[in-house]
Order: C-alpha cells, then structure tokens, then sequence
C-alpha cells in the first residue's frame, strides 16, 4: 500500500503544482491589462463616459488642482488706478481683464443708450450641451427682458434634434438636411456660423416656430421674425403668420454673404419656407425679436468645446455681424475638455484664444464674457466626487480670459464649489449624471449670472461717474 501510495501522491503534487502555475500566470495577466487599462484614454458607449480603471487608486492620494500644472501667465483683474472694482460679499462677481474694452463695456454701454439705440441689445450665447433646450439661456432671457424690455425667443435653428426637449417656442419641421462642425461628414467649414449647424432644403423643407408663455414670460408673441441665409443664387421665401392670417412673399437677391430677411408684425407663429431655391442656398435658423429691448440667442452645438470657433470662416463671421451685430457673447463650454485626471489643458488655451481673437477680431465692438465650467462629478472608492480635472480647467478658463482680454464668471464657484453638482443633484437641479443641471437648475444659475451681470453694471456706471467727475475736477 505505501509502495502504492508513493507515485499516486507525486501525481496529485504535479498536477497541483500545474494548476496553481497556471492561476499564477492568469492572476499576472490580469493585473498587467488592468494596470495597462489605466493609460488608456477616456471612453464613452452611447454617450455614457465609461469609468476609468483604477486599480492602485488606494495606493495614491487625489491629486488637487493646487498642485497640478497652471499656466504661466499671471491672473489679475483689470483696475484702474484710481478706482478698484468691488464685490458684494456672497456674490462671485465678474472679472473683467479687458484693455481694449472688449470685456462687459459693450454691453453696459449699450444697455446705458437703449433710448437712443435704434435697436434691440443682443447677446449670443455659445456653448455646449451644456445650455442645450435653451437651459439657463431662457431664464436669463426673462429676467433681461423683464428688466429692459423686449420679447420673443430670438434665434432658433431651422432643425433641432431637441426640439421636444425645448420649452421656450414650438418648433417643427420637416425636409431638411442638417450639416454640423462637430459631427463630421460633408460639413464645409466656409458656410458656417457661430452656431456650428447650417441647412440644405430637400423637398419641401419648412420650419414652423411658436411663441408660448407657459415656461417664461414675453415669448408668446414677437414683433419682428428674421431668416438667415446664404443666397448665391435668387431665392424665393414664403412666410406664413399666425396660420395664414397674413401671407408674404420674399424674392431674395444673390449675395456673397449672409442675408437677413425680415417680416414685421404682431407674431403668434410664423411658417417659413423657400419655395424656389437652388442647391447652393444655406439657410441657418429664424428670429422671433423684438425692434426693442433685450434679445438672447441661444447657440448650443452638443459635444463642442468651443475652441472649434477658431475655425469659422472670417467673412461669414463678418457678415453675420452686420447683419445682426451682438453686444455681448457669453462663451460657455468645457464639459467636453475636461477628463478626470486633466492637468495640463494647455493645448486648450492655445486653442481657444485663437478662437476668442478671431471673435474679437471679426465682430467689431462686441464685447465677450468666458463662462467656466461647473461642478461634475466622478465615481470614487463608490462615492461622488468633483472630478479631479474639473478644478485645473477652471483655473485654464481663468487664465483664458486674461490673456484674451475680457471678461470671465466662475460658474464652479457660483454653483457653490466641490460638490455642489452632488447637492443639485439632490435638490433635483441636475441629472443623475452629475454632469448636466435641468431646467430648474438653470433657472438658479441664470438668476446668479443676472445678479452678477446687473452689479457689474452698476459698477460700470460708478466708475463712469467716478472718472467724469475727476475731469471735471481737472
């Protein structure tokens, strides 16, 4: 038996030993991929941000925007020598780093001669999905146009994929063929806008747009109604008010740039359609303004980080600015830039004061104002925290608009800093994805950017005074 029991025991210890060699080297493959995993870049399936691998997580404390890579230029608030900008204590006011007056000054200045204007104020606000369903953007309309004046919606694309989601106007439409700088495919970058979209007509194309009251006040009935097009060759439009009420008919001339064709009268909804064009014509959204007050546009282009600005051909920059000149643009992105361990976004000032020079350089007194990235959170160890990139992008916005040369509202800090996006969330302001507020949301931010915007005025107007009666003094 124990002659026996010899070579059946060495056969159990080889293939023990076999089996324990082969766990060993899986367990080794395995932390290699994972270790490997790390390095890779963010990912994302059906617009989810897949969260990254981080074995070691505990073996490394987080790392804080303080001592992650800043830039070199120094940030420091425009002042005066003889006046310093103040800050009402609980408020995050707006910085303005302008030399050139292309900061806030614009628009203060043209909310200042309203009287005498000839015109509406308007402010484009760019961003990302962000604002997207004219979040925030509609908010901030209201109390402007409470405040000032005016009424209507302003700009609307001639399509939305989030028409149904948008609660400021009823839009509907049908034959088009949309075309967007984000979205590769055929886009030409030489017929774009601000926007980032622009439209062909297939057979048939129409687009229907609705004044409503139920979410904000002043957008159930406008005065004026504009389309936006590019017309190498002679189009002709037809626009349809208040379900046939009155007719009209537009023959548009051939031009290089882009045009704006306008019908005046008291607007419920209006119905606009090209009834003979050709294949060349662009057509980018239509108006529900006013000749009077405030005007928001709202340009949201999903997936943009805003540095794609950079790229709009100059002359249909030009021409939209003489077409429908703009005293302020808010610029609001980063939700697309920021990744979870983003230390260095140098790549991204670069890119983005070029696309701020071009701007500034190709809309002539327009004033522009760099709104920051809020608060979004990442999943660690289970919890919810600010994503670690969020912090050192702020501080990249900041530097930004230094070196450009205008203004800059922190939103990060106005939503209340590290983990306010959580407390949203809570509050049901935000979406579970930590990353996007909803509609309830964006009416608080708006109502912080408005106080921050009106105090900035009315620090505008005692500088004015200040310095008027120094010369005097003089």
């Amino acid at each position: 038996m124990w002659v026996g029991f010899v070579p059946a025991s060495g056969l159990f210890f080889a293939m023990n030993n076999d089996y324990l060699n082969r766990v060993l080297w899986l367990v080794v493959a395995t932390i290699t991929i994972l270790l490997a995993a790390y390095w890779l870049p963010s990912l994302s399936l059906g617009g989810v941000e897949m969260r990254r691998v981080e074995l070691l997580s505990d073996l490394f404390p987080d790392v804080e925007a303080d001592s992650l890579l800043l830039p070199d230029s120094v940030v420091t608030p425009r002042q005066d020598s003889e006046w310093v900008d103040s800050c009402r204590q609980g408020m995050t006011c707006i910085e303005d780093f302008s030399t050139d007056g292309r900061g806030m000054k614009p628009f203060y200045e043209a909310l200042g001669g309203m009287a005498s204007l000839g015109r509406p104020v308007r402010i484009a606000v760019l961003g990302d999905s962000y604002i997207e369903g004219d979040i925030i953007t509609a908010d901030l309309r209201n109390l402007l146009q409470d405040r000032y004046g005016g009424c209507g919606v302003g700009f609307v694309p001639m399509a939305s994929e989030t028409a149904g989601f948008r609660r400021s106007v009823v839009h509907r439409f049908g034959g088009w063929s949309a075309y967007n700088s984000v979205g590769g495919g055929s886009y030409n970058r030489d017929y774009g806008i601000i926007s980032g979209h622009y439209f062909k007509n297939d057979s048939a194309a129409w687009s229907l747009f609705k004044g409503q009251s139920k979410y904000c006040t002043r957008l159930d009935t406008c005065y004026r109604s504009s389309l936006l097009l590019l017309a190498p060759d002679t189009v002709r439009i037809s626009a349809v008010v208040n379900g046939g009420r009155s007719k009209h008919s537009i023959t548009v001339l051939p031009s290089a740039g882009i045009q704006c064709v306008t019908v005046a009268d008291t607007i419920h909804s209006i119905r606009w359609r090209p009834t003979r064009c050709s294949s060349r014509t662009i057509f980018y959204g239509a108006t529900l303004d006013d000749a009077r007050g405030i005007i928001v546009d709202n340009f949201s282009l999903r997936s943009s980080p805003g540095s794609n600005l950079g790229y709009v051909h100059e002359e249909m920059l030009r021409s939209l600015d003489r077409v429908r000149h703009y005293d302020l643009v808010i610029l609001v992105y980063g939700l697309n830039v920021a990744t979870p361990r983003g230390s260095d976004y140098d790549y991204y000032r670069k890119a983005m004061n070029k696309a701020i020079e071009r701007l500034k350089e190709c809309m002539p007194g327009t004033g522009f104002l760099l709104v920051s990235i809020g608060d979004r959170d990442e999943r660690v160890d289970g919890e919810m925290r600010t994503m670690r990139g969020v912090k050192n992008l702020v501080r990249y916005q900041h530097t930004i608009a230094a070196e450009s040369g205008i203004a800059f509202w922190n939103l990060y800090e106005a939503m209340g800093g590290n983990g306010s996006i959580a407390a949203m969330v809570k509050a049901h302001e935000a979406n579970l994805d930590y990353t996007h507020i909803n509609f309830k949301g964006g009416k608080r931010i708006a109502r912080l950017l408005f106080d921050a915007m009106e105090y900035g005025k009315e620090q505008h107007e005692r500088r004015k005074a200040f310095m008027a009666g120094k010369e005097v003094a003089q």
